[in-house]
């Protein structure tokens, strides 16, 4: 097995925040972290409602990466908890507090507790290409078929 890529984090107010678990794979195999919620108190997301939650923690990301930010599948499937930009991109260069922006696409009220895993964290490589504008671009069979245009 490789060694590990490792990832600097900070506890953002340790005094406040040594209770909340910093990101962590639950299983051997898992490829995301899960996030904890840092909230300080319970908070109501009511139907349609949008929270940019606290997680706590910044991170130092090595050049050519990026955290994605995704939702939890059980969160998503039991109570219809998402979020708003998924998924949710960190940039390697990003030195401040990992947020998370839950949305409530259910019908009845969710409440986040101190401490929640509400997200995972996904490393990605992340390739820089060199754009070059032309004239034209090759023909496939394809064409500019978009959405639905396999008729499925």
């Amino acid at each position: 097995m490789a060694t590990p890529m490792v990832i600097q984090l900070l506890r953002l107010r340790p005094e406040k925040d040594a209770d909340i678990p910093l990101p962590r794979y639950m299983t051997p195999d898992s490829a995301g972290m899960d996030i904890c919620a840092a909230v300080s108190a319970d908070t109501v997301l009511n139907p349609g409602q949008i929270a940019l939650l606290p997680t706590g923690f910044a991170m130092a990301l090595p050049r050519g990466f990026e955290a994605q930010i995704r939702p939890r599948s059980g969160l998503a499937v039991k109570h219809g908890i998402g979020l708003i930009n998924s998924p949710g991109t960190i940039d390697a260069d990003y030195r401040g507090e990992v947020m998370i922006a839950l949305v409530n696409l259910s019908q009845a009220a969710y409440t986040v507790r101190r401490g929640d895993r509400i997200a995972q964290m996904v490393l990605q490589r992340v390739h820089q290409a060199r754009l070059e504008e032309v004239a034209a671009l090759d023909a496939t069979d394809r064409g500019s078929g978009g959405f639905g245009h396999t008729g499925k």
